[in-house]
């Protein structure tokens, strides 16, 4: 992040614009909506810039820039087309620490000028950290098509009430929780229509009416947060994910899927590798239920689906015992994910009828399975957690009848920009990763539908280039 993005408060400050044409009107008009008085200076001055520095309260100075003019303003815009000039502005706004911006010159700016959707008192900032101003418009006019225009108004009418709530209700907690709840009811829908003195009198029956002990009731998510790329959270995961006053993750949890959380969460690092555990899951299930006591909203986040392989049905048992209310929101698991973005069809017409999906290695650590069952022509097998047991997966499949040269592929990261994949045969594969720095988390697929593979070419130049 090269840019912390705020929101400044100019009423009452003086900013400069250097510069009289429309590129000073343009930033001009901005600095003015925000309160600020300004001054100009620059040889010529339009009538407009004029009438608006008048407007503000501020002043113009039809004279060339001279450092002087920097006394006693907050920041500094320059939006000449004179080189000398704008580089002198930077080096005397620096020296002085005012925020500086050079209009369409990134390195003489110390700030920068974001795209903005205008609900006000909404505001939505979009920056490209000066990389790409058109996209940075581009996404705007997408935001623009989606909100509502009385959005402001509803905002409005929140504000008004927010001392009064907060007598009612002093838990933090629980004023978000009404608030979240207001938002996706009937208050709202009458102020986005218009009908603002009916929202002010459902929102004042609703305050009335509030319960703290309703609203402070602790909850848990049991959310799956899929195989990596945040692209495949479900909507539902992304709206718990970012209601949740406590987020609980596991080392499957890509970042930028964490990333999606509400900014003042609690995360709480949970994760474990295999002998290696940071926490042991007895004591993970303790703090679900630790937190949701707390009367907080706790997301229990798991890489891929929290029921396949994911000891979901082990925490729930914990919450459930507990008396706390619980959701549970599937995941794509890493078979289905890793296996779509290499190309692998699980099941295929041709080749496969059933698919299997296997753990590699049991809670007391050891990889007993059912390996005569596990041998099924037309079958593809799925083998989560196996990269440290693929010897003996191999050794074994191949010793109850599997063909050695049965199609095998290990897809390392699967779903996200490092995913890397690893084709070969049953037989060959630990051979083939023997002398590779291979990462977690992997999967292994096994069976005639690998073979499909290499004829997917945009898959396969995908994984080429990884």
């Amino acid at each position: 992040m090269q840019y912390l993005p705020i929101a400044w408060r100019l009423v009452g400050q003086t900013a400069l614009v250097v510069g009289g044409g429309d590129v000073a009107i343009r930033k001009a008009r901005l600095l003015a909506r925000a309160g600020a008085r300004l001054r100009i200076i620059a040889p010529e001055i339009s009538d407009d810039l004029k009438a608006m520095a008048e407007k503000s309260g501020g002043e113009v100075l039809v004279q060339a820039y001279q450092a002087s003019a920097l006394d006693g303003v907050s920041l500094v815009v320059g939006a000449t087309d004179d080189g000398d000039v704008n580089a002198q502005l930077h080096k005397d706004a620096v020296e002085r620490n005012i925020p500086v911006n050079v209009v369409d010159n990134p390195p003489l700016c110390t700030f920068i000028f974001p795209a903005i959707v205008d609900r006000d008192p909404i505001l939505i900032s979009i920056s490209s950290g000066g990389a790409s101003p058109v996209l940075a418009r581009w996404l705007r006019s997408k935001i623009e098509t989606i909100l509502p225009s009385r959005l402001g108004d509803l905002a409005q009418i929140m504000g008004e009430y927010r001392s009064q709530l907060a007598k009612k209700l002093p838990s933090i907690g629980a004023r978000r929780q009404f608030w979240e709840g207001t938002l996706e009811g009937p208050v709202a829908e009458q102020a986005l229509a218009g009908r603002l003195d009916e929202a002010r009198q459902r929102l004042q029956s609703a305050i009335d009416s509030a319960d703290a002990k309703k609203l402070s009731k602790g909850e848990v998510y049991l959310v799956g947060a899929g195989p990596g790329d945040p692209d495949l959270l479900t909507f539902r995961a992304l709206r718990l994910l970012q209601k949740a006053d406590v987020v609980l993750y596991d080392r499957l949890v890509s970042d930028q899927v964490l990333e999606m959380a509400r900014r003042d969460a609690d995360l709480v690092y949970v994760g474990k590798a295999r002998d290696k555990h940071a926490l042991p899951q007895d004591n993970i299930n303790d703090l679900l239920v630790h937190y949701a006591q707390q009367g907080k909203k706790v997301c229990r986040l798991k890489g891929g689906d929290p029921f396949i392989f994911g000891r979901g049905g082990e925490e729930i048992d914990k919450i459930a015992e507990a008396g706390i209310d619980f959701q549970v929101v599937p995941g794509v698991t890493a078979a289905a994910g890793c296996a779509a973005y290499a190309g692998i069809p699980l099941t295929h017409r041709d080749y496969a009828q059933s698919v299997r999906f296997v753990t590699g290695h049991r809670k007391d650590g050891s990889v007993s399975l059912p390996w005569d069952t596990l041998v099924t022509p037309g079958e593809t097998l799925v083998f989560y957690m196996g990269l440290v047991s693929l010897p003996e997966i191999s050794k074994n499949l191949i010793a109850h009848g599997m063909r050695a040269d049965m199609p095998a592929a290990l897809i390392s990261r699967g779903t996200t920009n490092d995913q890397e994949v690893i084709v070969g045969t049953v037989g060959s594969l630990p051979k083939d990763i023997q002398n590779r720095e291979v990462h977690a988390p992997t999967l292994i697929i096994v069976g005639e539908v690998v073979g499909v593979f290499p004829r997917y070419s945009w898959f396969r130049s995908q994984a080429e280039q990884n």
